[in-house]
């Protein structure tokens, strides 16, 4: 497999409506026009899903403020990661609600991946990228709203400067004023698990 270390051209669109003001990326420039399109739709379904999230889970129907932004954290080897953010507030709640959406795809596939994907089957990869969480929550003294116990298997995460990045939404373990904690690993802690012709290998490598 030939991976272009290139970085694939990254186009911003806007949906901007009663209120609602959204940037979200679209790659442009791949060779095969399918993966580019299947990536472009699955961007573009989270997007609209965040929005669709953020009315159900605050049980507004208007919102007197909604905001969608985007980082890309990685785009080189054929490797896209990027986070889709979605704050909302409504006229009467005191408080906004930020949402993130993070997506990490292969360039040279399509594929998207989940946090299993990146890890040999049958490692207990959600024991020991726990066991890194603890010490972290430890080591920088985060407040939780109840003892951490261990991540989900499919958590959020992206990839960013040869490290994977898990992170919770806002409220899911630590009070409200802390935000989405994020929690940086190494890849090169994780080289045990991980697979030699793996994502997080070739990220490694470069």
């Amino acid at each position: 497999m030939v991976v272009q270390s290139l970085p694939v051209s990254i186009q911003t669109y806007m949906i901007s409506h009663q209120g609602i003001m959204i940037y979200f990326p679209q790659i442009k420039g791949l060779t095969d026009e399918f993966i580019q399109q299947t990536i472009n739709q699955s961007i573009y379904r989270a997007t609209l899903n965040l929005i669709q999230r953020q009315h159900v889970e605050q049980d507004v129907a208007v919102f007197a403020e909604m905001l969608g932004m985007y980082e890309i954290k990685t785009n080189e080897r054929s490797v896209l990661s990027l986070v889709l953010t979605n704050y909302a507030i409504a006229s009467n709640y005191a408080n906004g609600l930020t949402r993130f959406e993070a997506m990490t795809f292969d360039l040279t596939s399509g594929k998207q991946y989940e946090l299993n994907d990146l890890f040999q089957p049958e490692s207990d990869y959600v024991h020991q990228l726990s066991a890194h969480i603890r010490q972290q929550l430890s080591e920088r003294d985060i407040p939780v709203l109840n003892s951490f116990e261990a991540i989900q298997p499919d958590q959020d995460f992206y990839i960013a400067d040869k490290t994977i990045v898990l992170f919770f939404q806002p409220l899911t373990i630590t009070p409200h004023y802390v935000g989405a904690p994020m929690f940086p690993i190494p890849i090169y802690k994780l080289e045990s698990i991980i697979p030699h012709d793996g994502l997080l290998a070739r990220l490694a490598a470069s």
